[in-house]
């Protein structure tokens, strides 16, 4: 009698612990970018550094953020004030409202200076990989991480996408599962 007990016992300990035990769901590109945005549109906006150089000086001339005030005595330097449609989108990194552009000669086309978006934005988690598995039950996946210029005037997207500036970086991010759902860990 007592090894039937035990056998049953043990039927119905095997038929709980396999009913108990379920699979974790599965994680798609679509979760991992949903669950990634989310995390961006819950920090801060913020604003976006965009490197000036010769081509974006002069494109800033044309659309009006900024006008030459003077013109030094070796023909290459100049200073240029930023006017007040300008000052509605950019303040310079380095402070006050007149770039002084001093190059180290005629010819230096790395020459650049940084203006700073007055409009701040969120993130943009787009190209997510596939998720991978990882060590301790986790994934990760690989993503590119954009910064946000859709808002701005169309000659200021232009400039953001000249030589120095980096709108954009592959970033990797990990998920933990809790509680039946996967959770963004971290981005690294």
């Amino acid at each position: 009698m007592s090894l039937k007990v035990l056998g049953v016992a043990a039927f119905l300990s095997a038929g709980l612990l396999l009913t108990g035990c379920k699979p974790a769901p599965d994680l798609t590109k679509a979760d991992a970018q949903a669950l990634i945005q989310a995390k961006y549109d819950q920090t801060p906006p913020s604003a976006v550094n965009i490197v000036v150089d010769q081509s974006g000086l002069a494109r800033g001339i044309t659309a009006g953020y900024w006008a030459r005030t003077k013109v030094y005595p070796n023909g290459y330097w100049a200073d240029f004030m930023l006017t007040p449609a300008g000052k509605k989108l950019v303040t310079l990194q380095k402070g006050g409202d007149v770039i002084q552009w001093h190059p180290e000669n005629a010819g230096d086309k790395n020459f650049s200076i940084v203006v700073v978006t007055v409009a701040t934005s969120h993130l943009k988690a787009h190209d997510v990989g596939d998720p991978q598995d990882e060590a301790g039950g986790t994934k990760g996946a690989v993503f590119v991480e954009a910064s946000n210029v859709e808002g701005l005037p169309n000659d200021l997207q232009i400039i953001s996408t000249g030589p120095g500036n980096q709108l954009s970086i592959k970033r990797m991010a990990s998920f933990a599962l809790d509680s039946g759902a996967w959770k963004l860990q971290s981005i690294h």
